[in-house]
């Protein structure tokens, strides 16, 4: 019986030390378990949707980077920026897909690095409209001071990063409103969050808020922005052209592993087999290296995320 009782005791004793063995492994194992795998990230309010768009693409490319020790692929989905930035700055995810607003606020919280532009249904880049019904007495953006804007949502580079960064920069001073009723100083513009670009059209057109923003592509979609408002709206102001999307990597990411994922999604535009997959992948068409004017466009809309963040957040 003592002997037993002995070794009851020896097991438990060693019993933490066998767990931590058993969930960590030996740090080597795990580090070259780890180096195997790709991880795609997406910010993401709908997992499981998303989860669907993204990987099949991953299948597509995982198999193409054996050459660079690739052997498996994961999806790993954020709650919202916050939650990215950090899995980006942990290692957990090496490969985002986001907007241009939501790459470059990647790029300043965790240091994400820009490796393609992504075209969506034929379009790489677009722009932001701001618009007003046409007897609202606003006549440009000179005219927006003691009214009322709607913006999208706090994730939209379209409907709110890039707008908003445009206005800050025109020195105007951004006053979010607890209700369309609320005053707004006659040295200031209010705004509110719409939550969809139909929502923006509609507020805009029954007189909710003065003035509307969204992408021309969403100006140009009746489903968006339907005909009937149309008509008595109109664009009193536009941005300059951006990327529409970006696939971004984790800076310390291997060389070798970025250049091949490079090469691999380039070249998929031209590959049969990625045909569907690309299509899943938010209607992608083909992915483009990162031109000189688009790289100027990506520091704009950094600069403007950076002054959003701390001047009107």
């Amino acid at each position: 019986m003592e002997l037993l009782r002995r070794t009851f005791r020896a097991l438990r004793a060693s019993l933490p030390v066998m767990l931590l063995v058993a969930l960590c492994g030996p740090p080597s194992t795990v580090l070259a378990t780890e180096s195997d795998v790709l991880v795609l990230g997406r910010i993401s309010d709908d997992p499981n949707a998303h989860y669907d768009q993204l990987k099949p693409l991953l299948d597509y490319v995982v198999p193409r980077m054996a050459g660079v020790g690739i052997r498996e692929g994961r999806v790993l989905m954020a709650r919202d920026p916050q939650q990215m930035a950090s899995y980006i700055r942990r290692g957990r995810v090496d490969w985002v897909t986001e907007t241009a607003g939501s790459g470059m606020l990647l790029s300043e919280r965790a240091g994400a690095v820009p490796l393609l532009l992504t075209e969506r249904n034929g379009k790489s880049h677009y722009h932001t409209v701001f618009f007003a019904r046409r007897d609202s007495g606003i006549a440009g953006m000179d005219d927006l001071r003691g009214h009322c804007i709607a913006f999208q949502r706090p994730s939209s580079t379209s409907a709110y990063f890039v707008p908003a960064g445009e206005l800050l920069e025109r020195d105007l001073k951004l006053e979010i409103l607890l209700s369309p009723e609320d005053p707004v100083a006659s040295d200031a513009l209010g705004y509110l969050f719409a939550r969809s670009e139909l929502n923006i059209a509609t507020w805009v057109h029954k007189g909710v808020a003065d003035v509307g923003v969204m992408s021309n592509l969403d100006w140009g979609n009746p489903a968006r922005m339907p005909d009937a408002f149309k008509r008595d709206l109109v664009v009193i102001g536009r941005t300059g052209e951006y990327p529409r999307a970006l696939e971004l990597v984790r800076a310390d990411l291997p060389a070798k592993v970025q250049e091949r994922l490079r090469e691999v999604l380039t070249a998929a535009a031209t590959d049969p087999a990625a045909s569907k997959a690309l299509h899943q992948f938010f209607g992608t068409t083909r992915f483009l290296p990162m031109d000189a004017d688009s790289r100027r466009a990506l520091e704009r809309i950094q600069t403007g995320v950076r002054r959003v963040r701390s001047e009107v957040e």
